[in-house]
Parts: C-alpha cells; sequence; structure tokens
C-alpha cells in the first residue's frame, strides 16, 4: 500500500514508516497540514494515517477539506483516513467518524493492530470481505504476504508481492506503470527505469503467462476470472 503518515512527532513519524516499510508499504510522512495535503494532491495513497494535533492546525480540518474535495481527480475524496492521536474521549471518536474518518486509534496503540486495521481498510476499499484472496490456482495473504499456487508456496520478492497485489485488486481494470509504482515507491526510493518490467517478467516466470497481461503502450493487468 501507499501511506501517507500525517505526524508532526518526527520519533513517532519515523518509527512507524520503518515499522509499515518492512511489511512492504511504500510510506511518505509529513508533519503538517499544508504538506500532507500537496502530498495527497500529487500522489493516490491507499490510506492515510492522521494525527489531530498539528503544528499548522488541527488534522480534523484537513479531513473536513478531503472529504469536500470534488470527485474524479487529486486530492481524491475517497481515500480511506485512519485518525491515530492521544484524544481519547468518546466525543472526539465521534466527530472523527462523523466528519468522515473510516477508523479511529488512540494513542499509544500497537503497530500490528494498526497494519490490520489498514488491511481492513484495504480489503472495505475493494469490496472484498475474505482475508485472503483466491484467483484461479492462487491464494493471496495480503497480512502474511505469501501466496500459494494449487497449495504450493511461492517465493515472490517484496516488490514482486506488492506488484500482483496491486493488480490483482484492481483487476480487471488496466494499471499503467506510473500507477504501479505510485503504489511500490515512497519519495525517498531510487527507481530504476525498467523496475516494473523487471517485476513483472518475474511474476510470469514464476507464476505462469496467463495472469499478469500487457496492454501494449498502457500497462498491465490482470483478468476478471482466472483461465482455464
Amino acid at each position: 500500500m501507499r501511506v501517507l503518515v500525517v505526524e508532526d512527532d518526527k520519533g513517532i513519524a519515523e518509527g512507524l514508516a520503518a515499522h509499515l516499510a518492512r511489511a512492504g508499504n511504500a510510506v511518505d510522512c509529513t508533519p503538517a497540514m499544508g504538506p500532507a495535503w500537496a502530498a495527497l494532491a500529487a500522489e493516490p495513497y491507499d490510506v492515510v494515517l492522521l494525527d489531530l494535533g498539528l503544528a499548522d492546525g488541527d488534522g480534523i480540518d484537513l479531513l473536513r477539506r478531503l472529504r469536500q474535495a470534488p470527485a474524479g481527480r487529486l486530492p481524491d475524496p475517497a481515500t480511506p483516513v485512519l485518525i491515530m492521536t492521544a484524544r481519547d474521549q468518546v466525543s472526539s471518536r465521534i466527530a472523527g467518524l462523523d466528519l468522515g474518518a473510516d477508523d479511529y486509534l488512540t494513542k499509544p496503540f500497537d503497530p500490528d493492530e494498526l497494519a490490520a486495521r489498514m488491511r481492513a481498510l484495504a480489503r472495505r476499499a475493494t469490496g472484498r470481505a475474505q482475508a485472503t484472496i483466491r484467483y484461479g490456482e492462487l491464494e493471496i495473504d495480503p497480512a502474511a504476504r505469501s501466496v500459494h499456487r494449487a497449495g504450493e508456496a511461492v517465493e515472490l520478492s517484496t516488490r514482486e508481492f506488492s506488484v500482483l497485489l496491486a493488480l490483482i485488486e484492481a483487476r480487471p481494470h488496466v494499471l499503467s506503470r506510473a500507477q504501479i509504482e505510485a503504489k511500490l515507491y515512497n519519495w525517498d526510493s531510487a527507481l530504476e527505469s525498467n523496475a516494473i518490467e523487471v517485476h513483472v517478467h518475474r511474476l510470469r516466470r514464476k507464476l505462469g503467462d496467463g495472469i499478469v497481461r500487457t496492454v501494449r503502450g498502457v500497462g498491465y493487468y490482470v483478468p476478471a476470472e482466472a483461465g482455464p
């Protein structure tokens, strides 16, 4: 997932980013609402982790502005938002959820619980109820970041798994190379020009040629239904 952390405590932000990155997420961090809005206007995020007590205002105002943004362009008003804050009053939780937050977690929290809540938001965004994804002979577990084909484990690198998951969740829509890159790499990542092509080539070698398909000059996709 591509994740935006809006948190003005540098230690919390860096620790959270490191934890999420180890789980294969691409994480960007901003300390305030201004740069957070600029990031949302530039990149499509799968989830925003939003602190409320920010140096330039209340994160609730950023949430309200996001939900009121025009649909069909960035910033995307449908972007899932998980509030993470020290405000533990019931009234604060109610206000945040009523203003459009998808989840609310009070500090201190367990990073693994946060990651599980993020996966739940991702499932909800794609209309998927089950924790695992079944596609033909494939069984994909986003939590364990594991893939089995016909019951046999398939070893994928972190990037290969992320490409596969992005395409499986988007099926049958075509994702351009830029769209896939946006899900895999944060601002600080060094990106080789043919990185996505290399990942796709390795996925085909490990999973077969019929799963990830190419629309020449456009991008890659996974068919809606697995072939025979």
